[in-house]
């Protein structure tokens, strides 16, 4: 059975038509034989019946091409009522296979004209296929944008979120060391909300019993390499004991790298003692406030801080800013 391709029915174009009134007069030999047919093709009685009855009473007067160009023009003029019984009109004739109901001198003729009406319908199936293909692709490349943008819709809600709870902290009466587990909790939750995040906070148990031995504020990855993620909430700046505790993590894992977070600034020992620390680990140097900044501006938290890591690489700059060039720390 062919496929059809549906809008060259909804309406038969001028052309089709034409060769339809051409041909189903040669398909059938008699007069009757159009009106079966029609008949079986799903056209209903009345639209025909004028046509039966003048056959009855005038046979000579009806002309076989009259009788088909006028059951097809009453089915163009239904429109889309009409719809199924011009697919079966269409349908029956491609399909033909056996011209022995034809006159014998019409034969060759009704094959061309059948073959004829194939190839339009192959173009038109074509220019059908053509067209749906191009429909499936606008359709596909609308809805990867809607996904694109309701993931973008998801994302900066949750960096929204991440960012409300960071903020949070600045009003809170909490003691220094509250607030630190809270920031850890906050800036997972940014971690989080980038896509960069790997693991929370945790710790490690010693397996002699003592306990836990080791605190992990958060781990991040960066273009392929984990970052050890160090977050304190302190009053004063951070020194170079605290900046100590964080390398000698650090320096127990092969493949690890470091960033530090702090509420406060860094006292100019720590930045030393970071700065000559570059030539066994990255290890880059962060604050809150520089965070806070980033939120405001927009800007990517991924990029903020492969930047930093670039500038401790090329520069020995661990406190790079940046917003503000080199910034502090520069050599």
């Amino acid at each position: 059975m062919t496929n059809l391709p549906a809008d060259i029915t909804f309406h038969y174009p001028p052309e089709l038509f034409n060769l339809l009134v051409d041909v189903v007069p040669l398909l059938n030999r008699s007069k009757a034989d159009v009106l079966v047919f029609f008949r079986g093709a799903g056209v209903p009685d009345p639209m025909t019946a004028d046509i039966a009855a003048r056959l009855r009473s005038a046979p000579k007067d009806v002309n076989k091409y009259q009788m088909v160009r006028t059951v097809l023009e009453r089915l163009n003029a239904k429109g889309e009522s009409a719809l199924r019984e011009r697919r079966e009109v269409l349908r029956r004739v491609v399909d033909v296979a056996n011209f022995d109901s034809c006159w014998p001198d019409d034969q060759l003729k009704a094959k061309g004209l059948v073959a004829s009406i194939r190839e339009v319908v192959n173009q038109k199936d074509a220019f059908t296929r053509m067209n749906n293909a191009r429909e499936e692709e606008r359709q596909a490349r609308l809805a990867e944008t809607q996904r694109i943008a309701a993931e973008e819709r998801e994302r900066t809600s949750r960096i929204e979120n991440a960012k409300q709870g960071l903020y949070a902290l600045f009003g809170t009466s909490a003691t220094a060391q509250e607030r630190g587990k809270l920031l850890e909790t906050a800036l997972n939750n940014l971690f989080q909300a980038y896509g960069v995040l790997v693991r929370k906070a945790f710790h490690l148990v010693g397996n002699a019993g003592e306990g836990i031995v080791e605190q992990i504020d958060g781990v991040i990855e960066l273009g392929g390499t984990l970052y050890f993620v160090e977050m304190k909430w302190y009053r004063d700046p951070v020194g170079k004991p605290e900046i100590s505790e964080h390398l000698v993590r650090l320096m127990s894992r092969a493949e690890v790298r470091g960033i530090f977070i702090s509420a406060s600034d860094y006292t100019e020992p720590a930045i030393h003692t970071v700065r000559e620390f570059l030539q066994h680990k990255i290890l880059v140097l962060s604050t809150l406030q520089e965070i806070v900044r980033l939120l405001e501006q927009r800007d990517d938290l991924a990029e903020f801080f492969t930047k930093k890591v670039q500038a401790a690489q090329i520069h020995k700059n661990p406190y790079f800013r940046p917003d503000e060039g080199q910034g502090k720390g520069a050599p």
